[in-house]
This record gives C-alpha cells, structure tokens and sequence, in this order.
C-alpha cells in the first residue's frame, strides 16, 4: 500500500525515508543515553523501542514527505506525561539539532530542526500554557 499523498510534496526531495529512519534511529540512541531524558522515555517506553522508533519514522515521514503515515495523536500522548517538563523539551530540542546537524547536509538539518522547533512550541503550548494563570514570579 502507497503511503504517498500526490497532492502534497515532501518539504525537500532529498529528505527520503533513510534520511528520517538514520535522524530518528541516531537521535534516540542519543536520548537513551541522555540523564535528563533518557528516564522519562525508558519509564514510558520499556525495554522495545523497536514500536516506537518505527512511530517516529512515521510521524517525520509525515512531517517532512507528507506521507500522512503517521495515525497517533502527539498533544495526546505528551498530555498523559505528567514528569516532563519546559527544560525536557529545551534538551530534547538540543539533541533533536546535534543529531540533525551530525547527519545531514547543513539546509536539511536546519529544516528538521525548524518543524522541530515548531512542534515543540506547540506541544509546549498545549501542556504548560494556563490562560489566566498568574505568571511564576
């Protein structure tokens, strides 16, 4: 079955799928060694990261191809972590952005790092913003 959606073109042709499954394959091998995130992902994750490696193929497949093979709900699945926090997302972000620069050519990089940036602020967004709140002093 094609995943391929003819009316939307990928962001960049040169970001074919090896490209996303090399990005998400060496960031998260990164992340499984990180102090500060590392634990979060392996309490919700486990031992099998086979499922959600291939997850997250998937959603930068939909991101940057436009394959629309990504099906889960992200503001959803973020929404349920109750530990995570403004500072987890800044070093998610650092890892996201040296992986991408190790590993792509420099104008590819910097596009995955822009979507990057852009979902983080969303989800970020979604889980921290309060209207009305009084801000922290």
């Amino acid at each position: 079955m094609a995943y391929e959606n003819p009316k939307r073109k990928p962001i960049d042709d040169r970001i074919e799928e090896d490209v996303i499954r090399t990005l998400v394959h060496g960031f998260y091998a990164k992340v499984r060694k990180d102090e500060m995130i590392g634990p979060i992902f392996a309490r919700v994750i486990g031992d099998d990261w086979d499922p959600h490696l291939e997850k997250m193929c998937d959603f930068w497949s939909s991101v940057m191809r436009m394959t629309g093979r990504y099906k889960g709900n992200p503001m959803l699945a973020h929404m349920r972590l109750k530990t995570v926090r403004p500072e987890h997302f800044q070093r998610w972000l650092t890892l996201f952005g040296e992986t991408a620069r190790e590993l792509c050519e420099p104008d590819v990089a910097a596009l995955f790092v822009g979507r990057a940036e852009n979902i983080a602020k969303s989800l970020q967004l979604g889980m921290f913003f309060k209207p009305g709140a009084k801000p922290a002093p």
